[in-house]
């Protein structure tokens, strides 16, 4: 039985900008994610037209594109209002999508989501660009009081009530499953696990470093709630690979750390999608350290942009610290790395410098990994000889390192551990030395 192919719908991709040159390498990368095919660009330098985006006539060229390249979609790296898209779709031959910037980011995220949560991620996002488009036909409706003016449907004045409605129970849902997810996150550091989260562009190489630092053992972020989750960290050259979170563990010497590959930043995402996934990247929030990996091999321009809105992003609710990760040094020579390095100096000031594609400085990685981890402290117990103590020592032995155990009238055992894992050592002997005390 031969496999069914699907083939990719034609797409005609649009560009405005206020001044300089129009690049639509993104954009075309980004319908190619969503499983378009680029069949023609046309771009524009002008300011913006408040009906058409771009000059109608234009837009008037447009339509003959689209009509001699058979496509049937048109897309837009800009935000398009609901009544330009309108004005647009009729300069265009009949039944051509006109898709903005943000709906096509909206496809590609709902093809991706496989867990509960990415989906309600999805939807919520979904909702949030609709409200306005909802909000605008009801302004229209009691102003002019044509349901079905400038195109833009009947009006329904129960949709922007069902979509507030839906919006409210969404978050409720997400707020309980990331409630479910940071007592999963603390249950992982009280037995001793270090939480390193990885953020940064899509396409950086995160995924990939991901691989190049996990250990063989798997572990499901979300047990039931994501039991579609891979063992393994997809590293393919392609945007929104990522769009939930996978965590595998790693040794980085005597630790035991959780790593956390998160969903991929993109460039100009507006206000209210950024905040439709801000949950996601709770798990870079609550970590004991970031690595914020970035390309090496892009310009210092690209490099500075991106860099500054992770941090603007990252800094909002993170206390941990982040380390800069100047991934692909594969790609260019030790040269360039340099002045890179020097001009990124005040965003980036004690970079790591690595290619997680061949493992060069790998090793000097973990190296900083364990540096910035949150200090062990050393902790020396004498616990009384009795059968539950036993329990007590081998509990120490899975979530500290153990120095020495000596074993007479008394156990001393001499450990290092996290805060969290000293503290419930300390109670668990107290517990001993009371029932030993009432025996």
């Amino acid at each position: 039985m031969t496999e069914r192919t699907i083939t990719p719908e034609r797409a005609v991709v649009a560009k405005r900008v206020d001044s300089g040159e129009a690049d639509t390498s993104e954009i075309e990368d980004l319908a190619r994610a969503a499983g378009y095919a680029v069949v023609e660009t046309l771009t524009q330098t002008r300011t913006e037209d408040p009906a058409y985006h771009l000059g109608e006539g234009k837009v008037e060229r447009l339509g003959g594109l689209v009509q001699q390249a058979d496509a049937r979609a048109v897309i837009f790296d800009n935000q398009l209002g609901p009544y330009q898209t309108f004005n647009i779709g009729n300069k265009l031959p009949e039944d051509i999508r006109v898709i903005d910037r943000f709906r096509l980011i909206l496809e590609i995220f709902g093809q991706r989501a496989q867990t509960r949560k990415a989906q309600l991620q999805v939807e919520l996002a979904e909702l949030r660009y609709e409200l306005p488009r909802a909000e605008a036909k009801a302004s229209l409706a009691k102003r002019d009081e044509r349901p079905g003016f400038m195109g833009l449907g009947e009006y329904d004045e129960s949709r922007e009530r069902d979509i507030k409605s839906r919006i409210a129970r969404i978050r409720d849902e997400l707020e309980t499953i990331e409630q479910t997810e940071q007592h999963r996150r603390e249950q992982r550091r009280e037995s001793g696990f270090d939480l390193v989260a990885m953020a940064g562009y899509t396409n950086a190489g995160k995924s990939t470093l991901l691989r190049r630092l996990a250990a063989d053992l798997d572990v499901d972020e979300n047990d039931d709630l994501h039991p579609d989750l891979d063992t393994t960290a997809e590293s393919e050259d392609r945007l929104f690979t990522t769009l939930g979170t996978t965590t595998r563990q790693a040794d980085i010497d005597a630790r035991d750390v959780l790593l956390t590959d998160t969903v991929g930043f993109i460039s100009d995402l507006p206000h209210w999608l950024v905040e439709s996934f801000k949950s996601t990247l709770d798990a870079v929030y609550r970590a004991d350290l970031v690595l914020l990996v970035v390309d090496v091999s892009e310009s210092v321009e690209e490099m500075r942009e991106k860099l500054v809105t992770c941090h603007d992003t990252l800094y909002e609710r993170n206390e941990a610290p982040i380390v800069t990760v100047l991934n692909k040094i594969d790609k260019v020579d030790d040269e360039e790395v340099t002045r890179k390095r020097e001009a990124l100096s005040a965003l980036a000031p004690d970079p790591a410098v690595i290619s997680a594609r061949t493992g060069e400085h790998i090793d000097s990685l973990r190296e900083r990994i364990h540096t910035e981890l949150p200090d062990f402290e050393q902790e020396r117990l004498v616990l009384p000889m009795t059968d539950d103590t036993m329990s007590v020592v081998s509990w120490i032995h899975d979530n500290a390192n153990v120095h020495s155990v000596d074993y007479g009238d008394q156990v001393v055992i001499e450990f290092e551990a996290r805060p969290s894992v000293v503290q419930q050592s300390r109670s668990k002997a107290g517990e001993l030395v009371e029932t030993e005390a009432s025996a």
